[in-house]
């Protein structure tokens, strides 16, 4: 069965006050999230890996001793991690729930010292990739930061909250501030109560 392109939870315009523009949305989610359902589908036709689920195409396609991917895992990922980010965000009020604020005060020492943290592993990404908040194998919270599509599937880690730092996603709105998106990202567009969901069925 093939993959699909899921709806935005939220209209395309749902984040322009909050610093993502409805320009952006339509390119990131209509185009570039299309393409890697598109390409996808069509790589893993008639291969061992269709009928598969996502998380098991990425576990079983991904290569740790190499940077440059494959095509399977490259298309996979990437609508793996698209899939989260669009609803990692949203348009409410974004408070954080106090048990979530907590466990990242108990883990990072501050809320503000997770922002920083955060931000530092988005904006020191070389290149294209991703910054994640993540309940690592033993339980802890990790800030991790990946390069290309390489996600925390990869690593049997649970994704909380993913960042995605491809230029593709904040240069019509941000131009090549790329530490602005990451602040602006962590301070009105994350959906605290869907990383706090997360983090309860972790």
């Amino acid at each position: 069965m093939a993959f699909e392109l899921p709806d935005l939870p939220y209209a395309h315009n749902a984040l322009a006050s909050k610093g993502m523009s409805k320009e952006t949305l339509e390119y990131h989610h209509n185009l570039h999230h299309k393409a890697y359902v598109d390409n996808g589908n069509k790589l893993i036709a008639g291969t061992e890996w269709d009928g598969k689920s996502m998380e098991e195409i990425i576990k079983g396609t991904y290569n740790a001793s190499a940077v440059a991917q494959n095509g399977i895992f490259n298309n996979i990922s990437q609508l793996w991690n698209h899939n989260q980010f669009w609803e990692m965000m949203g348009p409410g009020d974004n408070k954080m729930p106090g048990e979530l604020e907590s466990r990242i005060a108990d883990a990072f020492g501050s809320v503000e010292k997770f922002k920083e943290d955060f931000s530092a592993a988005g904006a020191g990404q070389f290149g294209s990739g991703w910054a994640w908040l993540v309940v690592d194998t033993d339980g802890t919270l990790k800030i991790t930061k990946t390069e290309n599509g390489v996600n925390p599937v990869c690593f049997d880690q649970t994704a909380l909250l993913g960042c995605d730092v491809w230029e593709h996603s904040y240069y019509i709105d941000f131009r090549n501030k790329r530490p602005a998106y990451l602040a602006n990202f962590l301070d009105n567009l994350v959906n605290w109560e869907n990383v706090a969901e997360r983090l309860s069925n972790a």
